[in-house]
């Protein structure tokens, strides 16, 4: 196996494990206080919450899919998936291992993503290019992301016939019932079809038929489908590891706090992985990194003490579903709001130019 040295800068070895939005950011902020390595499958970081936006236009998504060393530029990445972790090291599927003096997991939710940034590119120019050419478009799935695509397909192509097919008794079903009737309300609007407590066996439009089944005996004529459904966590890997007593009954990492993982002093776990009662979301997960990154710098400086430590608490619950480029229904902690006004605070830049100045890159330039 190689070893991965710590280079020639001094300072202690932070490694962290998954480059989304949580370890991106946490990676970025210590990379000049600490001799950083970001383990990452992929080459980059990618805006989530913005992915549905690049579908309809491929060239947003040049602002969203940013290389990991844009913002990483004293930092080491390596691309390659970790698969064990000890006392002292990390290894990764490529055969390195790399040591830490604190380390951060951050690998979020699983997924299939491509490794490059380009591919990742032609991957939404493909997308855009299916929607496009179909007449019809099934989306399987209610939750945030089924939603946001339908409204965003709904807005830039009023043409086609969109259905959106969920499981459950009502769309949203994080969020209150008044914000998730607002959806349903706007999407129909928008003569977008919702069909509830059913599901869809996508099999049933094998051999080029576009003819699907629901669960309630319905057919559905599409062109085209997407499945937004949610991914499972990708924490199943620590079972294998010196974490494997970390994870509750969910599969999520039990952290302290400190957002440290329980009964360790150096490693940490952010994100949609950790078992915090809260809603999962991004500004969420950044909120955590933040903390994270003042708990290492702390300990680093004062050998450990608890008594400066950052702790973590769960904020008022706030959640923005955006629709379509204009309007969003907006959940705060006392009042629920639908339309243009809650639009301004996310539809139309969809936060991609805070979330880039975050990791210091220029909000409007495209290049990766």
């Amino acid at each position: 196996m190689e070893g991965i040295a710590s280079g020639s800068r001094q300072g202690k070895r932070v490694v962290v494990i998954g480059g989304g939005i949580a370890g991106s950011l946490a990676a970025k902020l210590l990379q000049f206080d600490a001799d950083v390595t970001l383990i990452d499958p992929k080459e980059y970081f990618e805006i989530t919450w913005a992915s549905l936006r690049s579908m309809v236009e491929p060239k947003f998504a040049e602002r969203t899919v940013i290389n990991h060393k844009t913002y990483l530029k004293h930092g080491r990445v390596v691309t390659s998936p970790a698969i064990n972790i000890t006392d002292g090291d990390v290894m990764t599927e490529d055969g390195s291992v790399i040591g830490y003096d604190y380390l951060v997991i951050a690998t979020g939710h699983t997924d299939l993503f491509p490794k490059t940034r380009q591919e990742k590119l032609s991957h939404y120019q493909a997308e855009y290019e299916n929607i496009k050419s179909s007449g019809s478009v099934l989306i399987v799935g209610g939750g945030p992301s089924g939603v946001e695509l339908a409204a965003e397909i709904a807005v830039d192509f009023p043409e086609k016939k969109v259905t959106l097919v969920h499981k459950g008794p009502r769309l949203l079903e994080f969020v209150g019932q008044k914000a998730a009737d607002k959806a349903s309300d706007w999407l129909e609007s928008k003569k977008v079809e919702v069909i509830l407590n059913q599901s869809v066996d996508l099999s049933s439009a094998s051999d080029g038929n576009k003819m699907y089944r629901t669960s309630g005996g319905e057919t559905i004529h599409a062109d085209c489908h997407f499945l937004c459904v949610g991914k499972p966590l990708s924490s199943q890997w620590l079972n294998k590891t010196v974490l494997e007593d970390s994870l509750d009954g969910k599969g999520r990492v039990m952290v302290d706090e400190y957002l440290r993982i329980r009964g360790r002093s150096n490693v940490f776990a952010i994100g949609d992985i950790t078992n915090i009662p809260e809603m999962k979301q991004g500004y969420i997960a950044e909120t955590h990194a933040n903390v994270v990154v003042k708990n290492i710098k702390v300990m680093m400086m004062s050998g450990g003490k608890k008594k400066k430590m950052s702790t973590y608490k769960p904020g008022s619950e706030m959640a923005i579903v955006s629709l379509g480029r204009k309007d969003s229904v907006a959940q705060f902690p006392f009042v629920t709001v639908v339309g243009c006004l809650p639009g301004l605070i996310k539809s139309k830049d969809l936060f991609v130019g805070k979330t880039r100045k975050s990791r210091g890159l220029n909000p409007k330039l495209v290049q990766g």
